[in-house]
């Protein structure tokens, strides 16, 4: 079929043979939504040979704009990259099946460039990759791609689920459901259970869909606070045909989705349960590890001061199946989804670990392939961050945006969708055509006249695409004034994530005045970029944010953070001059913590760059600091590490662990002198190969 864009069905050639007839249909049914769509079946040899097919189809004058990869396609595991995801930072010399980054943008993002490492023995779909400093060194996504990748199931095949999947697929795409009922759930420990975070959240999400908030619609909004075992509500709401979106933030792993805590109670019965069923939980343990039960419970009557017949029944039969029914009853399980088969269309699921599609069971696996009517589901192959943007452009999905041309916006290295990236709501009556404006090139005028629609993520999304178009002084202008004048929260974050890319002065102004957003979610990026910066010019404003929002539970927490890497000395000069008993009666105490931790960090900080620099250390320790800079950006360490770069008598380990540190500080106010370090050694011929080679790749990503 000729359209504009084309799409790609990537299956491997056992899969195809198994399932010929149903992805057959679902070519039929993609193109019958205006997609020309191939079927590339074949035995791919490693995933090189298939990035290079579909580059092949990306320069075709009928330009690919997507792929779904299904059944058996080889995995590329992504090294030297943590920069590109969310907050990994794991030790690469471990396990590299644990330490490597399983992501498909090696077949979607071809502006970045990998170099082939080795496949793996014992997996051999595992293919593992270098970041290579020649390419980009941010992701780009040039065509978006999924995963119809089935989770094991007992008692079926894959090449059963996948067909069964299709079907389901083929199906949706006749039914034209418009977006009339989403729910929003937050688990325990999530963003510091901040109430102003999930209430600023919602009140984004209203300016993203106002017409879920007329009458005839339905946002439903679960905390874990609403009940002890919230998971049976949100197993009920995932269940409900009419339910259209799910969007679940909390914690996670490959196998479960944490919801609930021990309960938040005040009342004594209550407050004295959570605490006997703690105690039972720990006597048990001792009976498993065969330690001395009768001197565990002694510790915890000398411990806590609780008597010992809180203990008594702890070893009961009955109690144990009680606390370990209470126990299982907190989280979602693989086989509560299997059970429950969610009819929710898409399903976001915020939380670590729960898209590790590179193994055989990985939980958003068995949201499509239960049974139920799921067609998408979005989760991440790694640990993720809590403080993403949640709900990143989603209200351009009422406008019939198809999940691929949305999920290229919002990946980051970690970040994978299950199932069908053809799939799409309906569309509202006076909606652009957005797949159209995002496949293919518009002109300025376009998106100038969108950015006029009183549409929040239509604007954001215009804002976007300006970019490629605009003179960079009239782009960032632009971006200064959207920020300042829109009424919609998300119109504002993406002017602040755009500018942030070109990080200028029309940046800095806009992250000064973003420390009083009126979003939550704003300011608490903000936080994030003055952690990134560290300069001067930010104490003042991070101080006020003490004064005037250490009431946001998710705020106070990146407030004590930031004060660990700015002026020290200028921190508390702010603190006496904004905190003081004529103003601030209330904050004494908090004041005196905030010297304290101020000082104590200092001197943490001072000890740290004595041993980067101290010579008679070990390796060992030495590379332990220096590799803190990965998490955290001390910005005070910068001429310590330049320092050890420059050292010819440390070891190439250390020197190049350094320069790698120097990496992740691409927005420091120190960064000239890091990229005047990188240059440096790119002309100096006394420097090692691999110190020039991530001397490139620093530049490449600070430029």
């Amino acid at each position: 079929m000729k359209s504009k864009t084309s799409f790609a069905i990537v299956v491997d050639q056992e899969t195809y043979q198994q399932v010929k007839k149903e992805i057959d249909a679902y070519r039929t049914a993609v193109e019958q939504s205006g997609l020309g769509t191939y079927i590339v079946a074949g035995n791919f040899a490693n995933p090189g040979e298939l990035r290079k097919l579909l580059k092949e189809l990306y320069a075709r004058p009928q330009q690919l704009e997507g792929a779904v990869l299904v059944g058996d396609i080889p995995i590329a595991m992504v090294r030297d990259a943590q920069y590109l995801t969310s907050t990994f930072k794991m030790n690469q010399k471990i396990n590299w099946q644990r330490s490597s980054v399983p992501s498909d943008r090696f077949y979607d993002d071809f502006g970045l460039e990998f170099d082939f490492i080795k496949q793996d023995t014992a997996r051999k779909d595992y293919f593992y990759y270098s970041i290579s400093p020649d390419g980009a060194q941010q992701i780009h996504m040039n065509i978006y791609t999924a995963r119809i990748k089935p989770p094991v199931i007992a008692g079926k095949t894959k090449y059963q689920l996948i067909g069964e999947y299709l079907v389901k697929a083929v199906n949706e795409k006749k039914q034209q459901n418009k977006i009339d009922d989403v729910f929003i759930s937050t688990a325990h420990g999530y963003n510091s259970e901040s109430i102003n975070s999930q209430t600023g959240e919602l009140l984004a999400f209203r300016s993203q869909f106002p017409d879920l908030f007329t009458p005839n619609h339905q946002v439903k909004v679960f905390s874990f606070q609403n009940d002890p075992a919230l998971k049976f509500s949100l197993l009920s709401a995932l269940k409900q045909p009419q339910t259209d979106i799910a969007i679940m933030h909390g914690h996670g792993d490959t196998d479960v989705q944490l919801i609930n805590g021990y309960p938040y109670v005040s009342a004594p019965a209550p407050s004295i349960e959570n605490i006997t069923r703690y105690l039972r939980s720990k006597i048990q343990a001792a009976k498993e590890d065969g330690r001395d039960v009768q001197k565990a419970k002694q510790g915890f009557v000398e411990w806590l001061g609780v008597p010992m017949a809180w203990m008594d029944n702890a070893l009961d039969p009955e109690v144990i199946k009680q606390d370990s029914l209470f126990i299982r009853n907190q989280d979602i399980h693989i086989d509560d989804i299997l059970n429950t088969k969610p009819n929710a269309r898409f399903v976001m699921l915020d939380n670590c670990l729960t898209g590790s599609f590179h193994l055989d069971e990985y939980i958003a696996g068995y949201y499509p392939f239960s049974g139920g009517r799921n067609i998408v589901a979005v989760a991440n192959s790694i640990g993720v961050l809590q403080d993403l943007w949640p709900d990143q452009l989603m209200g351009i999905m009422q406008h019939g945006a198809r999940m691929g041309n949305w999920f290229k916006h919002v990946a980051y290295l970690e970040t994978h969708m299950m199932g069908d990236p053809t799939f799409a709501f309906a569309r509202n009556s006076n909606s652009p055509d957005v797949n159209a404006a995002i496949t293919v090139k518009q002109p300025v005028s376009y998106w100038k006249a969108l950015l006029q629609k009183p549409d929040a993520d239509l604007r954001a999304l215009a804002l976007i695409y300006l970019g490629a178009q605009m003179d960079a002084r009239a782009y960032s202008e632009l971006l200064k004034n959207a920020y300042f004048t829109s009424p919609y929260e998300t119109t504002r974050m993406q002017a602040f994530s755009q500018l942030e890319k070109l990080d200028n002065a029309d940046f800095l102004a806009v992250l000064k005045a973003a420390t009083t957003d009126p979003y939550e979610f704003i300011r608490r990026r903000a936080l994030y970029e003055i952690t990134e910066d560290g300069g001067d010019q930010f104490v003042a404003p991070v101080v006020n944010m003490i004064v005037n929002d250490y009431h946001s539970e998710r705020i106070a927490f990146k407030l004590r953070g930031v004060l660990t890497f700015i002026n020290a000395d200028l921190a508390l000069q702010e603190i006496n001059k904004q905190i003081n008993d004529s103003t601030m009666v209330h904050f004494a105490a908090t004041r005196a913590e905030l010297e304290k931790s101020i000082r104590a960090n200092e001197k943490k900080v001072k000890e740290m760059i004595d041993t980067i620099l101290d010579n008679s250390k070990t390796d060992k320790v030495r590379l332990f600091e220096i590799t803190t800079m990965r998490a955290y950006r001390y910005h005070q360490t910068v001429p310590a590490l330049v320092t050890v770069v420059k050292d010819a008598k440390s070891s190439e380990a250390l020197r190049l662990a350094a320069l790698e540190a120097l990496s992740w500080f691409p927005r420091s106010w120190r960064k000239a002198e890091i990229v005047t370090l990188c240059k440096e050694i790119g002309a100096d011929n006394n420097y090692s190969v691999e110190l020039k080679k991530q001397a490139r790749k620093n530049l490449r990503l600070f430029m």
